[in-house]
């Protein structure tokens, strides 16, 4: 750490809203170099509790239950002297910790921001990932596509190595892959990629944002100041028109994705090859071939694209076309994304529990046929007639679960009358496997039983992984009966 910085840093006065992953250690760099910090955290319970205290034998004042997050007027919930707001990426704008930093002119950044103004002059450069879904799948396909060109790199963000150990630690990287959600970048004014990719934009969040416009001007907001390529999806035009709005650097080019074939200055699918027209010599007479679809694991279409962003983001920073392909076959997705369980009885057991909002269910979904289809949970404001529509001919049955369900029972009654639903009205740990045995009473042989519930998992399990894990239990136990 040059003393500049720290110099530039010693007892300035910040407050760090929100304990946990990002909260936590903002605080700590930030007192490390110098600064004055309290952490206001709305959570008083006894995790809380124990976090406060290592953070106060440090020397880091933490308000616990604080007004500042929680409600009351805005006027005097920042504590005295605050200069700096460093925020989680979890707390709404509408806090009122936020509107009294408005009145009082202070900035409000997030751990992104304070991560990007915490490079040193020769920092590595970020390519950057957003999208409704596929963005930590394709940070770890662009990170395995760098490192198979001889790079030093990491995936960051929302996954992998934290941004700020990654700036700050020491190990020293040739280029970044990071993942960034709209909650990130909506408190990231500063940062200015190399370049970034939007995958794909559909409704979510959206009680966090307000509107849909609000989201996609977060998610926009990636594009802001890159210097190589905006890289959007040809097949979404919302992503086409967040690059035609960003404010970039002369010289900066959009680059489009697609999965049929691609135009000059666009990346995709030929025969079964996945192919390069933009960054070649001559873009509107030659392509260069990159990978095959079979390099992609696993090859379903939303799977593909993602292969292509990465691709694109990776030939921006010069990496040859070798080195894609290599980084292709190397990758392994995360568990619990349109993973593969088991065959029983010549049915497929897919677990796809990551896909937690109907356009993730629906690029799910698109990869199979004929589906019994498991899904439900918590809604999150979601409406499910389109996914529904579009998915209907593809549907041998459906089982239902979750808290909101009856939101998709009511979709199907609409949209696809004639396909069989088993609606499960119980939440008890035992509802997975209930569920897998109904689907697989469905099911032919030559099926798929998808687990893709369009919805979050917080009704019945902690997390996605957890609904994930209980549904391969429950596949294993079947075949074990079989």
């Amino acid at each position: 750490m040059g003393s500049r910085q720290v110099s530039t840093w010693q007892g300035k006065k910040v407050t760090v809203a929100g304990l946990g992953v990002s909260g936590i250690p903002a605080a700590r760099v930030l007192h490390g170099l110098g600064a004055v910090v309290t952490v206001v955290n709305d959570g008083d319970d006894e995790r809380s509790r124990t976090q406060a205290a290592e953070l106060e034998a440090e020397g880091i004042a933490v308000r616990l239950g604080d007004t500042a997050s929680t409600g009351g007027s805005a006027a005097g919930t920042l504590p005295a002297g605050t200069e700096l707001i460093v925020t989680t990426p979890g707390w709404k704008p509408d806090k009122p910790l936020f509107l009294a930093a408005a009145e009082a002119g202070v900035p409000v950044w997030g751990d992104v921001e304070l991560a990007w103004r915490l490079r040193g002059p020769d920092a590595a450069p970020w390519l950057a990932v957003t999208g409704t879904n596929g963005k930590t799948t394709t940070v770890r396909m662009l990170a395995s596509i760098l490192e198979a060109a001889g790079l030093r790199t990491a995936a960051v963000g929302n996954i992998g190595v934290s941004l700020l150990d990654a700036v700050l630690g020491d190990t020293t990287y040739d280029v970044l892959a990071v993942e960034l959600s709209s909650y990130q970048l909506h408190w990231a004014p500063s940062l200015r990629a190399h370049s970034a990719a939007v995958l794909n934009l559909a409704p979510d969040h959206l009680d966090w944002h307000g509107s849909m416009e609000a989201y996609a001007a977060d998610k926009g907001r990636i594009y802001e100041g890159n210097t190589v390529a905006c890289v959007y999806n040809a097949d979404d035009k919302a992503t086409e028109d967040l690059v035609r709005e960003a404010d970039v650097e002369e010289g900066c080019r959009a680059i489009g994705f697609t999965l049929g074939t691609p135009g000059p200055s666009q990346l995709g699918v030929v025969d079964g090859i996945l192919v390069d027209r933009a960054f070649v010599d001559n873009r509107h007479k030659q392509a260069q071939e990159l990978a095959e679809v079979a390099d992609v694991r696993p090859p379903a279409p939303h799977n593909i694209a993602n292969a292509l962003a990465a691709a694109a983001l990776a030939r921006a920073f010069g990496v040859p076309a070798a080195a894609v392909r290599d980084g292709l076959r190397a990758f392994r997705p995360d568990p619990h994304r349109i993973e593969h369980v088991q065959d029983v009885a010549g049915v497929a057991y897919i677990d796809d529990s990551k896909a937690t909002n109907t356009h993730a269910a629906e690029a799910s979904l698109a990869a199979y046929d004929p589906i019994v289809w498991i899904a439900g949970g918590l809604a999150k404001g979601a409406t499910f007639d389109e996914l529904v529509e579009r998915s209907a001919k593809r549907l041998r049955g459906v089982v239902l679960i979750g808290a909101d369900r009856a939101l998709i029972a009511e979709a199907l009654a609409r949209h696809a009358p004639e396909v069989p639903v088993v609606d499960l009205d119980r939440t008890d740990t035992g509802a997975m496997s209930a569920a897998v045995r109904e689907a697989a009473g469905l099911a032919r042989p030559g099926d798929t039983v998808l687990l893709a519930p369009a919805c979050a998992s917080m009704d019945m399990f902690a997390n996605y992984n957890k609904r994930g894990e209980a549904f391969a239990d429950a596949v294993r136990a079947l075949a074990e009966r079989a």
